[in-house]
């Protein structure tokens, strides 16, 4: 069953109506039948259940969820309570502690406070089979969540993207930089936060933003909530 909050359901439907995503949804049915596929099902659309369309401040994008037991929950970089942070997490929690000053330590990583004030946690490829990194891209869920990234540029105002990666920076050409503000920088990945990710200092910036609009900063020390 699919959960999804009703203002990002009437943003979705054509998608879901549209004859790729048919031929998604018999994807995954077959792969679910051969193989494990990250997160359960119940969580594959979580990032658009826990951060309503019209609530969404922030959006950070990922490429896929993680593919190994436990890990994926349906929130970009976030993993449940009591499972190890993964190095990228590890390398934004520095990166926060050293733009914000704060002192959270690397012990958990659940994101969904940041869901749950405004920060959309967006995978680009909303499944992935066990233990196969980007196994499931090229199947139609890019095109579901570029619709997604599109419509928040078309209707929605203000928003700050924050895009790590040259993955995620290819999305800027869905976004109307008239409208929104954009952060890039290299991956928060152990093999390029040095080349950029680390000093970036997009969660003030973000926060900075935001409170330009108007608009409350985000809680980036809530980390585990």
């Amino acid at each position: 069953m699919i959960k999804i909050d009703p203002t990002w359901l009437d943003v979705l439907r054509p998608q879901f109506e549209a004859p790729y995503f048919a031929q998604l949804k018999a994807f995954l049915v077959e792969e679910r039948r051969q193989h494990t596929c990250y997160p359960p099902g119940s969580q594959i659309f979580a990032a658009f259940d826990r951060t309503p369309f019209d609530k969404v401040k922030v959006v950070i994008l990922g490429q896929d969820p993680y593919h190994e037991p436990g890990q994926a929950q349906g929130l970009c970089f976030s993993v449940p309570n009591g499972v190890r942070v993964p190095p990228s997490l590890v390398n934004i929690i520095q990166e926060i502690n050293r733009d914000l000053g704060t002192n959270i330590p690397a012990t958990s990583g659940h994101l969904g406070s940041w869901a749950d004030q405004g920060v959309l946690l967006l995978n680009a490829t909303l499944t992935v089979r066990a233990h196969q990194a980007g196994s499931h891209q090229n199947h139609g869920w890019e095109q579901f969540t570029d619709a997604a990234i599109s419509a928040l540029s078309q209707q929605r105002s203000g928003i700050v993207f924050m895009l790590w990666g040259s993955y995620a920076i290819r999305k800027t050409a869905l976004i109307d930089r008239g409208r929104h503000h954009v952060l890039t920088a290299p991956h928060p990945s152990p093999l390029s936060a040095y080349r950029g990710f680390f000093g970036c200092r997009h969660f003030s910036q973000c926060n900075a933003l935001l409170q330009q609009q108007g608009l409350s900063p985000i809680h980036w020390d809530s980390i585990s909530e």
